[in-house]
């Protein structure tokens, strides 16, 4: 374990590296902190965070630069949260209550994570498997063709057009409008299969068939794999940061174009809470040079998906972990009011 001493000192070059975006020197450090030390004990103090890992010297100037490890440590153990002052919050708040539909949430949500982190922003949409039935709506188009449309409470909507087997007068259409939500609404889409498996017996032998193919399609609807959809805005944040990236960008561009590769970097929606992946943490060999920072966002205190940013391992901590945070509390306040 590292002394408290040398834990500040190693607060202290994170902190300087961070701003200035220059190696740090014993000298610096001295002049810029209330160390309470002599410049050789802070040399004594960088010599055996480097003989440990924490630190790295890039060049043979006398400065010295975090590594992954180093900042590891620093989010694990010297980092807090910076809270976002309030006019930044209403800032936020007034942003995304602008919003019309689910849509216009993730895309403002990713704009303004991008010019609040100045980073890459990835918004995760609600996923079907963690949402609930809000309400489920059936529209006549022709005598034998329907359109079902499916309201999550996560404000996420999906319309089918269903093709009859046979004409399904508007009677019937209300009735099975009415058995299905008094079924569905509220609850769980995992529940909903078990609940509606047996809906089509309690209608007339000649509707049956249309029930059933209603029902299909809104079970279909449930599992389709296009559920995990995400936004990403501002790559070109990226160029500001062409010196952090020691090979070229080109990989790290690569890597932000695959939606698995993303899904993978925010992780499981059901850890609501800020994660911090730095460095060689990524798995994907492209993003060895990045860290991302996500939360899990929803309503009701349960996370329905995550969001998060993606930039150098050169980045303020704690402040981009307050934005991301702050950003997540809000979205999920809108949803919850949708």
């Amino acid at each position: 374990m590292l002394s408290e001493r040398r834990l500040q000192v190693l607060r202290a070059i994170v902190q300087d590296y961070v701003g200035t975006e220059e190696p740090v020197g014993s000298k610096a450090l001295t002049e810029r902190h209330n160390l309470g030390v002599s410049p050789a004990t802070v040399r004594n103090d960088m010599a055996a965070l480097e003989d440990e890992g924490f630190i790295a010297q890039p060049h043979t100037s006398a400065g010295r630069i975090p590594t992954d490890k180093g900042y590891r440590l620093f989010v694990d153990k010297l980092a807090g949260v910076k809270p976002m002052s309030p006019p930044e919050r209403r800032a936020i708040q007034n942003f995304l209550e602008g919003a019309v539909d689910l849509d216009d949430v993730v895309a403002r949500t990713v704009r303004l994570l991008a010019q609040l982190t100045r980073q890459v922003a990835v918004v995760q949409y609600p996923s079907l498997t963690r949402s609930t039935v809000r309400h489920v709506e059936l529209l006549s188009l022709a005598p034998a063709r329907l359109m079902l449309v499916l309201i999550t409470d996560t404000g996420r909507v999906e319309q089918r057009m269903v093709d009859c087997p046979a004409p399904f007068g508007e009677s019937s259409l209300a009735d099975l409008r009415a058995r299905l939500n008094s079924r569905v609404a509220g609850r769980r889409f995992s529940d909903v299969p078990s609940l509606v498996e047996d809906l089509s017996e309690a209608f007339e032998a000649d509707d049956r068939g249309t029930v059933s193919t209603v029902l299909s399609t809104l079970l279909e609807t449930l599992v389709e794999e296009n559920e995990e959809r995400l936004m990403i805005g501002g790559t070109a944040n990226l160029t500001r940061f062409g010196h952090d990236f020691p090979l070229v960008i080109r990989p790290v561009l690569e890597a932000l174009e695959e939606q698995v590769v993303l899904l993978k970097l925010l992780g499981e929606a059901k850890d609501p809470g800020v994660t911090v992946r730095i460095g060689h943490e990524n798995a994907h060999e492209g993003l060895n040079s990045t860290s991302v920072v996500s939360v899990g966002y929803g309503s009701g205190g349960e996370a329905v998906a995550k969001l998060g940013v993606v930039g150098p391992t050169r980045m303020d901590y704690p402040g981009t972990m307050g934005a991301v945070r702050a950003v997540a509390r809000y979205v999920g306040q809108i949803l919850a009011e949708s």
